[in-house]
């Protein structure tokens, strides 16, 4: 029997041209993704965007922009991924909030650096987000009807 496809978030938080990213744990090694994770029961894919970031990255964000719905089958692990992505802004760095287990650190990084650690990126998601992000290719929050 085949699994549906995992319902996930994840978010595209810019500053003064760098991208938010964590440096987490998949499997038996690290790699680099935006903020992201599943969407729980009872929770909008909005609230679950500003959760998520808020858990891997202790950043208080406000979300601007949808940038898209993005589908990727994992070879790793044979998951299908639903993954909605949303646009951001950094707001709040709450320094005190301890990061969930999988995260190893927090990173500012800009597109060229991503590129570079492109072979350690979770999955193609991450890169197609940022460039359909630069591209200016995205909707507004209020297409969701809450």
């Amino acid at each position: 029997m085949t699994e549906l496809p995992h319902t996930t978030v994840a978010t595209v938080v810019v500053d003064d041209g760098k991208f938010l990213m964590v440096r987490e744990m998949s499997g038996d090694r690290f790699v680099y993704n935006q903020p992201a994770g599943h969407l729980e029961v009872g929770e909008s894919l909005l609230e679950a965007a500003l959760r998520e970031t808020l858990e891997e990255t202790a950043w208080h964000i406000e979300l601007q922009n949808y940038l898209g719905v993005y589908q990727h089958q994992s070879a790793e692990n044979g998951i299908s991924y639903v993954r909605h992505c949303f646009t951001a802004k950094p707001v709040k760095q709450d320094l005190k909030r301890n990061l969930d287990p999988d995260i190893e650190s927090v990173h500012w990084l800009r597109k060229n650096e991503i590129i570079d650690l492109q072979d350690k990126l979770r999955s193609p998601m991450v890169l197609r987000a940022i460039e359909d992000y630069l591209s200016g290719d995205c909707f507004p929050l209020s297409m969701f009807r809450l």
